[in-house]
C-alpha cells in the first residue's frame, strides 16, 4: 500500500523511531514531511527511547503517538511496554509500527532469523494486538484493522501493524547527505593497517561488512575478527569483555555512531573499567546509512567531551586522513583506553558484499584465534 495512505488512515500527528530499512518508505515520507520536527517527528536512540517519548507525548495531548522500528528493537520495548504502557500500568496507547526482517520463508541475514520468527510472538505475549501488512493487503482491511484497533487504543491497550517485505510503497526521493569527506571503507583499511594481528570487534550493519572485503582484498584470515552483525550498540561492552580478559593483547572496537547512541551507558562503564589494551573507534556520519541514511543526533554533540566525561583517558576527533593515521598510531603506543572519533561521509559501494562465512563459524574463528593469543 502507499505509504501515505497508511499515515492517513492512522492518523496520528507524532511519530518517534529508530530507522529500518523494510519501513524506508514511511521514514522517507516522515523525512520529506516533518524532518527532524520536535511537534511531529523524533529519531531517537533506542526503541525503548522512543516508547517514553510516546508516552510523553500522550500525557501532554491525550492524543495516540506511533513508534516505528525494526523488529530487532521489540527487546529495547519489553520494559516500557510491560511497565509503562500495559493497561495495568498507566494504560497509555501507542501504535507501533514493526519492520518484520526475518520473515519465516522470506530469505534474511542470521541475525534477523530467529527475531523474524519471535516477532508476533512476542508482540502477543506484550499483550500488543496485532496486524500484518504485505505487498497483497488493500487499503480497505487497513482501515478495517484501524477501526478495531481504535477501541484497543481507546481502552489503553497498545496495537502493532508489522510490515513486511516490500509492503510499502510511494516513498519520496530524500537525499541524505553530510560535508565530510573521508569515505568508512577507506577509514576501514587504514585500521586494519594499523591493527596488524590485533583482534577487532566490529558494530553491526555496513562496517563489519567492509571489515569483512577489507580482508579478502588483503588475502588476510577472518579469525581476526569479531563481526557483530546484530545487536546494535553492544560491540563495544563486547570488546570491553575481551580486553577485561585478554590484557596483554590489544583490541580494537570499530563502532558506529547510531550504535553508539543506541546504548551509550556503555561508555560510562567503559570508561570507570579504563581497559589499557582497548582503542574504541567510532566512525561518525551522523547517519542510520545501513537502512537508509536518516540523520543520528550524533552530528550534533561532541563525542569526545563524553568520552572524557565518561573517564576515558585519551579521546579525540579526525576528520582527515593524516590525522586519522597519526592518531591511530598514538593509540598503539600509549598503552591506555583511547577513543578516536572519526568524521565520515554517507556512501557506500553499491556492490559491497556481506560476509560469506557464517555466524557460528565467525565465533569459532576468533575463540580459536584468542585462544592462541597470550
Amino acid at each position: 500500500m502507499k505509504v501515505e495512505k497508511l499515515v492517513e488512515i492512522i492518523g496520528s500527528d507524532f511519530y518517534t523511531g529508530v530507522p529500518d530499512s523494510q519501513l524506508k518508505a514511511l521514514c522517507n515520507y516522515l523525512m520529506a514531511t516533518y524532518g527532524i520536527d520536535p511537534k511531529h517527528h523524533i529519531i531517537a536512540a533506542n526503541e525503548g527511547n522512543c516508547t517514553a517519548l510516546a508516552a510523553g507525548y500522550h500525557l501532554a495531548t491525550g492524543k495516540v503517538p506511533v513508534v516505528y522500528m525494526q523488529n530487532s528493537g521489540e527487546g529495547n520495548i519489553i520494559n516500557p511496554v510491560a511497565s509503562l504502557l500495559n493497561d495495568k500500568v498507566y494504560a497509555i496507547p501507542v501504535v507501533f509500527i514493526v519492520g518484520w526482517r526475518g520473515e519465516p520463508g522470506i530469505h534474511d541475514e542470521p541475525q534477523h532469523i530467529y527475531q523474524g520468527e519471535v516477532t508476533t510472538r512476542l508482540l502477543d505475549d506484550m499483550d500488543i494486538a496485532n496486524f500484518a501488512i504485505g505487498k497483497d493487503t488493500t487499503d480497505e482491511e487497513v482501515e478495517a484493522k484501524m477501526a478495531e484497533f481504535r477501541t484497543i487504543l481507546a481502552a489503553g491497550k497498545d496495537v502493532a501493524f508489522v510490515i513486511r517485505k516490500g509492503a510499502l510503497t510511494d516513498a519520496p526521493k530524500v537525499e541524505y547527505k553530510n560535508d565530510n569527506t573521508m569515505v568508512r571503507e577507506e577509514i576501514i583499511q587504514h585500521i586494519v593497517k594499523a591493527s596488524g594481528e590485533d583482534p577487532i570487534i566490529s558494530t553491526t550493519g555496513k562496517a563489519s561488512r567492509e571489515l569483512f572485503e577489507t580482508r579478502v582484498a588483503n588475502g588476510q584470515s577472518h579469525k581476526y575478527d569479531f563481526l557483530t552483525v546484530g545487536s546494535m550498540g553492544h560491540s563495544s561492552s563486547i570488546a570491553l569483555g575481551v580486553a577485561i580478559n585478554k590484557p596483554e593483547q590489544r583490541i580494537w572496537c570499530v563502532d558506529g555512531d547510531g550504535a553508539v547512541l543506541m546504548h551509550m551507558g556503555s561508555m560510562a562503564v567503559m570508561g570507570a573499567n579504563k581497559p589499557k589494551n582497548l582503542i574504541h573507534v567510532v566512525i561518525n556520519n551522523g547517519a542510520h546509512e545501513t537502512v537508509g541514511g536518516m540523520p543520528t543526533v550524533a552530528g550534533s554533540i561532541d563525542l569526545v567531551k563524553i568520552a572524557l566525561a565518561c573517564g576515558y583517558p585519551n579521546a579525540v576527533c579526525v576528520d582527515n586522513v593524516d590525522d586519522l593515521e597519526k592518531e591511530l598510531e598514538a593509540a598503539k603506543g600509549r598503552n591506555e583506553l583511547s577513543l578516536i572519533e572519526v568524521k565520515c561521509s554517507i556512501g557506500a559501494r553499491e556492490d559491497l558484499g556481506r560476509p560469506t562465512t557464517t555466524a557460528l563459524e565467525n565465533k569459532q574463528n576468533f575463540m580459536k584465534y584468542l585462544g592462541e593469543l597470550f
